[in-house]
This record gives C-alpha cells, structure tokens and sequence, in this order.
C-alpha cells in the first residue's frame, strides 16, 4: 500500500504517540582504541557539564567520520545522494562487537534498531560470514562516531560504554548515531540554516569553526522538508561552546534544538523519502 506524505505524517503521529506512552571505508588498520584527539577523561568532562556525548568525540563536526568519497565530493550534505551510499533494498547488515559491551548495553543497541525498523521500511540484519559490507559497532573510549551511509566492507559505528540512559548510550544519540550510519549528515549544515538559527561565532571554540559551516543546495538535500529545530540530528544550543554560552541561537524564540529523545515527524519522512518507503 502507497502512502503519500499525509498520510505519512498521520502515522508518524500515531507512532510518537504510542512511543511516549508505551516508553570505501573498512575500519583502517591505523584506527586504534584512541582514533579521537580527545581523550576520555575530556569526554567525561563534557559530559559532567551536560553536554551531548557525540559532539565531543573528535570527529569532523563531532561525530562523522569521512570516506575519501564524502571527503571530496560532498562532506556537507543533510542527507546523502549518491545512491552507492545508500543501503541496498534498506537492509543495513550489522555485528556487534559482544565483548565491548555489556547485556544491557547490547539490549540498548538493538532497542535503537528496532525502533528505526518501528518507523519504516529500513530493516537491520546480523551480517552473515559472506556479508561483505556491514556496521561493526564498537565500545571503544573514543566517544561516539559513525561513518556516513554505506561504505565498502566493516564501517566502524563507535559508542562508548556507558550505563544506558547516559553518555553515548542515550537512547536518542544510539538513534543519532544509527540515523548517520543510514545516510544522513546533521541538520545546521541545511543550505537555509542561516533563515533559522544564528551562530555566535564568538562563543565557538577556537578550531572548531568548521563544524559550523553551512553549504550550497547543489551538494545539500532536505528531501522537501523545512528546516527542523526538533531533529534528532541537530546540534544543541551549546555546542562548541569555549564558555558554556550559546553558540547556535534559534531565530525562533520558542524553538529548542539538540534533542535526544524520538525522532521527530521529519526525521523519519527523511528516512522514508531516501529509503523510498511506502509502508512499513
């Protein structure tokens, strides 16, 4: 059965609604426990200040870790469009890596896949001996990172141990996390960022100004949707922040960005439109 947008959308509602009441890039050879600059006691030190885990892992704009590919043909885009990078038929094949985590936090992990696969047609499945490409999750104390889209062979998606409900293992940066994988690069990176947020540049972190950069509608792709303060993959208020004050400032007064919690009604549309569902 076809679902057009609007229909789309009253499904989503539905499914929020039960949700709150019921609730090329084989991992380098050089890419060790410490693939960040940053190490774990600085992680723990943002954290202790509330900060969101996966904006303090080193990563380009956090969190991201770049094929050559996205390198030099589009890094900056919201969502990818180079079909290669997109999971073939919406099935991401997976392993965990067991002996990182605990029971608790591996239920953690898979609750996160479960609920991407509760909201659309993408499906994650254990890899097999003969997957050839594939999401290796590992608890390394790097922080929380992920590839972008389907690369070539075992892509290393990182989320450092922590008690679930903390750290990398919120349950909204395991889906933050999740959602990169499947293709999707952050929201202030959108070609009409600056019409609903200003930076305070003054307030960003000496080096850290790349990761504020906004880019042009020929490499950026909302699929249709307006620009969404309440994404999921949206930076917080604070991000990058050298004083604790605000670095990105909703022109909206009312808006909240930085979220951790469900994904928002265009989150998953974004999902359906790249993945071309038409039912769950």
């Amino acid at each position: 059965m076809y679902l057009g947008k609007s229909s789309c959308v009253l499904l989503l509602v539905g499914i929020v609604l039960l949700h709150r009441q019921t609730h090329g890039a084989v991992i380098p050879s050089d890419m060790n426990d410490d693939t960040s600059d940053h190490t774990e006691e600085v992680l723990n030190q943002h954290l202790q200040q509330g900060d969101l885990a996966e904006e303090w892992s080193g990563q380009f704009e956090g969190d991201i870790v770049l094929s050559d590919l996205q390198e030099n043909e589009f890094r900056k885009r919201s969502g990818v469009q180079l079909t290669s990078l997109v999971w073939p038929n919406g099935i991401v094949h997976y392993e965990i890596v067991e002996q990182d985590f605990t029971a608790a936090q591996i239920l953690a992990i898979t609750n996160g896949m479960m609920d991407i696969q509760r909201v659309s047609c993408v499906r994650f499945q254990p890899r097999t001996p003969t997957t050839t490409d594939f999401i290796r999750i590992t608890g390394s104390s790097s922080g929380c990172f992920s590839f972008v889209g389907r690369q070539t062979g075992a892509q290393q998606l990182n989320l450092q141990p922590a008690n679930p409900g903390t750290g990398c293992f919120r349950h909204g940066t395991i889906l933050h996390e999740l959602i990169h994988a499947l293709g999707f690069f952050h929201m202030q990176s959108s070609t009409n960022r600056d019409q609903y947020v200003t930076i305070r540049w003054d307030n960003v972190s000496p080096g850290a100004e790349r990761n504020f950069a906004v880019y042009g509608a020929d490499v950026v792709t909302n699929f249709g949707t307006q620009y969404d303060y309440g994404s999921l993959m949206h930076y917080s208020a604070t991000a990058f922040s050298s004083n604790g004050q605000r670095t990105i400032e909703p022109r909206d007064p009312a808006a909240a960005i930085g979220q951790r919690v469900w994904f928002s009604e265009d989150d998953i549309w974004r999902i359906w439109a790249m993945y071309g569902c038409t039912s769950l």
